[in-house]
Formats: C-alpha cells, structure tokens, sequence
C-alpha cells in the first residue's frame, strides 16, 4: 500500500527499518536452530515489562499454523470491525511494505508513526541484549494497538508457536490451522513435532479451535488442550462444512454443527425443515483451500463470542463477502488469465493445482517459479508440474532465495522446458510472451516473487498499453 511522505519522512522510515534488520533477524538467516537459547521469550517479556505491557490493553485471538493462518486472520478481523469493534491486526511477512505488518481497522501504521514509536521504545531495546527483529516488532505492534485503543487484536505466529514472540498473549481464544510440513529443519521432520510447536501457544482453559488435520497433528493438539484444560473445537468435526457454489467472482460454502447433521441431511435431501438452514457464507478468496479457512475462522469468532465479544451471524456474513486478502490464488487478469499465489511448501503446492483445475480446466500453465533455499523445492516442483507447460525460473531480492538457475535444473530432471530470467519483472514478461493468449501465467513458490509479480504487473496498470508491451503482444 503506497503511503504519501516527503523526503526527509522516507529517509527517516529507511533509517528506522535500517535499524531494525540490523538486529538478527531470522527470516533472512539461511539455517539456525530453534531452541530455547535462541528463542527466549523471557527477553520479549522484558521488553514488553518496559513498555508498560501494552498487549494486556486488549483482547486478543492468537493464530499459529502451517497455512491458512493469515486468511483465518483477515477473514476474522474483517468480522470484528464489522461488529463495531476497532481492531489491530498483526501479520508477517507483509507482502509490498513494512507497515502491513500492523494495521488497525485495515490501515497499516503510517511510516511516520512507525519511526516514531521505534525512536520511543529505542532505549528499552538497546537495555535488553540479543534481542530480534520479529521481537522488536512485535512490540511496536502491541504499542501501537494500545495507543490507537483497539478492542481486540488478531495476532498471527510468525515461526512455531511455543517459543514465538507472539506467545506472550494471554488470548480469548487460541488458533491452529492448516498444518503440513514446513520450516523442518527448525521446527521438526515429523507432523507431531510440528504440531508440538504450534501447540504451544494453547493456554490454561482458554478456548482452542483447530483446522482439519491429519490424526498425527490433531493427537498431540488433543492431548495438549486436555492437559491445559482449553476447550478444543475441531473443525470438520464439530463445526461442519462443505463448498457451495463458485466462479472467479468467488465461493460460498455451508456451515452447520454435528448436533445438527441430521436437520442438514434433511435439507441435502431437499425436505428441509421450515425453521432451519445451514449458515451460508460468501467469500472472494478463492480455492477450496479458501473453504476451510473460511469454517476455521467461522468457529473461532464462535468462540470469541462465547468469550464475550458481541459479533452476530450478521457481521459474520457481511464481513465475509467484502475481505481482502492479496497475493493468495488472487487472479491479476482474467483473459488471459494471470494469477499469483504464495504457495511455498508441497502441500500448498498441491491446493494450488487442485485450484488451477477447478477455475482454468484443460488450459496450460507457464509458471514464474522462485523459491527460498530452505523449502522443499523437489516437493513443490514435483506437486504443480504435472499441470505446467513450461516453468520461467527466477528469484526475488532476499538472502534465502535460491539461484534461478539450480531451479532450471530440478525442473529439467522432471522433464520440463524451463530457463531462468532475472529480475522478476523480466520473468513475468517472458511469461506472458510464452503464454500468449492460450495459457495461464501462474507465480508462485514464495510470497516475494508473488509480490514482486503483482508490483510489476500494477505498475503498469492503468496503461494498457504498457501491459500489452510487456507482454510482448496486444489484445
């Protein structure tokens, strides 16, 4: 989101963000390991004791997981301001500009008010030895929610759970979703391992609600919330869904609980009782993917509002239909088509071809693909290409991407046509030349290249002619 300043505001904002990465900040770190030596959450303790423990000032839904955990968010701080509440909303990576990190009702922190608050908490940071980036900014976000006066926050992890930055809340309700395989080397080689971590963040008899998963995952946030004493909610189970009907515009889907199975096989049956429905939602994010979020996010303002917080049916649904969450299977053009998606391990791999057959059947894939060094490329490569034409290999500005040409390799041992081309705004051109009128360019593999894709791409925009020159092509 572009911000207006002057000169000396941008060269302000560069100094404090200069300021912030020069602590250790591990999203650029190739390999480290995650341990208590290194994550310390005694140090964010700290901190935030320093700052007057501005994250006590409001209510908090606190959201770990693999994927989904940034649409659960959204999707569940749309709901809150509509119900009338002023809400803070803090998420990472953020995909254009710093300040997405911490929003409140939808607008990120001004570049001004960040260097600001950083001048202000610069001293309790410089008593404070080894701190990091994610924690200082972490506490600039609770600062800031609690100078702006926000009723609730939506709070996402940023690695793990257990030992993450974030889990110094004490939150209404606590949040799993979608887990998969990711961060390995940090987080662990096995489901239960991974499911450890972000079990973490699981609170003495505060509700949980966790995403459909695989029963390794779903044993050990079983056993972690029975010996907190936090009531699960498992949805898929308890709270019940299924897809409704869905173009490019967007998807609906239905929610009911299991007590109510058998008024809803009634209502499949089309003999409906007359005081009864499912509730039925509409969202612009598309993706069955998408679905679950949307049922994960459902049940957990369920259990906001038993926590207190006043949200009805109504603000639920209004909510819903108007969310915005970009860089996630979002379609840049339609004709032909260009969509961006951050899929980034096998299994979002995996969702984004299913995705892929069910909005664009039968049309080849050009795929701009980039990834960084630590994820599973061969896991990636080997989920989309079966659907992929031709792959456009290149790699975004950051420490941990891999060289777009070790990327043409692994894609050539598939048997795949691929070539690198840098930077990214050259790939997307030769994407598009390749893909011509017939198929559909497709980004995915991080967050950065899909970012880097929607800069280039809106950069031209409103300029048609601009688009058909990058393309190579007219019409």
């Amino acid at each position: 989101m572009s911000q207006g300043f002057s000169m000396e505001t941008s060269a302000a904002y560069q100094q404090a963000l200069d300021y912030l990465f020069s602590f250790v900040d591990y999203s650029l770190v190739r390999s480290f390991r995650y341990s208590e030596g290194q994550f310390d959450l005694g140090r964010m303790c700290q901190l935030l004791e320093r700052l007057g423990n501005p994250q006590e000032a409001f209510r908090t839904l606190h959201v770990a997981g693999t994927k989904g955990k940034g649409s659960v968010s959204a999707l569940a701080a749309s709901a809150l301001r509509a119900a009338g509440y002023r809400v803070g909303l803090y998420t990472s990576p953020h995909l254009h500009d710093f300040c997405e990190r911490i929003q409140v009702d939808g607008l990120p922190i001004s570049h001004e008010e960040l260097v600001g608050l950083l001048e202000e908490v610069r001293p309790a940071v410089e008593a404070i030895p080894r701190l990091t980036t994610f924690e200082i900014t972490t506490a600039l976000g609770f600062l800031y929610f609690e100078r702006q006066g926000v009723d609730a926050a939506v709070v996402e992890v940023g690695l793990g759970g257990r030992l993450d930055a974030t889990n110094v809340v004490d939150p209404l309700v606590s949040v799993i979703t979608s887990l998969s395989y990711d961060h390995m080397a940090v987080l662990g080689n096995t489901l239960a391992r991974i499911a450890g971590e972000k079990a973490g963040i699981i609170k003495p008899g505060r509700p949980v609600v966790s995403a459909p998963q695989k029963e390794e995952a779903l044993a050990v946030i079983r056993e972690v919330a029975a010996e907190q004493r936090a009531p699960l909610t498992l949805v898929g189970s308890q709270v019940r869904f299924t897809a409704g009907p869905h173009s490019l515009d967007g998807q609906d889907l239905l929610i009911w609980h299991a007590d109510e199975q058998p008024q809803m096989d009634a209502y499949l049956q089309d003999r409906p009782a007359l005081d009864w429905g499912p509730r039925r939602l509409s969202i612009p994010l598309l993706g069955y993917h998408q679905v679950e979020n949307a049922a994960t996010a459902y049940a957990v303002l369920e259990a906001a509002r038993g926590q207190g917080l006043a949200i009805t049916e109504n603000d639920i649904r209004r909510s819903f239909e108007r969310v915005v969450w970009p860089g996630r299977f979002e379609v840049l053009r339609r004709d032909p088509p260009l969509v961006v998606d951050s899929a980034h391990n096998a299994d979002s791999a995996l969702k984004l071809r299913l995705a892929l057959d069910d909005y664009f059947p039968g049309r080849p894939v050009v795929l701009i693909f980039g990834a960084s060094e630590d994820k599973d490329i061969q896991g990636i490569i080997a989920a989309l290409l079966p659907r992929v034409r031709q792959v456009i290999a290149t790699q975004a500005d950051h420490p941990r991407a891999m060289a777009a040409g070790q990327i043409v390799a692994r894609v050539h041992q598939h048997g795949r046509p691929a070539q690198a081309v840098l930077p990214v705004r050259e790939a997307l051109r030769a994407a598009l030349t390749a893909a011509g009128d017939e198929a559909v360019v497709v980004a995915a593999g991080s967050l950065f290249v899909a970012a880097d894709v929607r800069q280039a791409w809106f950069s031209l925009q409103p300029d048609s002619q601009g688009v058909a020159e990058l393309a190579g092509t007219r019409g």
